[in-house]
């Protein structure tokens, strides 16, 4: 699946992902492959990208938006340390 991590001023990230972990605003959760479409808004927290082989990558974001759908995940925050 491919993940797009965007602030108001630039892309942040955008690569092929096995997971993603992010601070959901009713908790943390984690998006898989074939995740169920949806739409969350996100505290200020930390996002964990696992991409295969490439080990983990984590970005403290500052609240935000993400959107699954289809195997593509965007993530909107409104910014991003790290």
């Amino acid at each position: 699946m491919t993940l797009e991590i965007l602030t108001p001023d630039k892309k942040v990230y955008e690569g092929e992902v096995t997971s993603v972990t992010v601070p959901g605003t009713a908790g943390s959760f984690e998006i898989l492959s074939n995740h169920a479409p949806i739409i969350s808004t996100l505290e200020d927290g930390r996002v964990t990208v696992r991409a295969g082989g490439k080990g983990e990558q984590r970005f403290e974001i500052k609240g935000g938006v993400v959107e699954v759908i289809n195997n593509k995940i965007t993530l909107l925050a409104e910014g991003v340390a790290g």
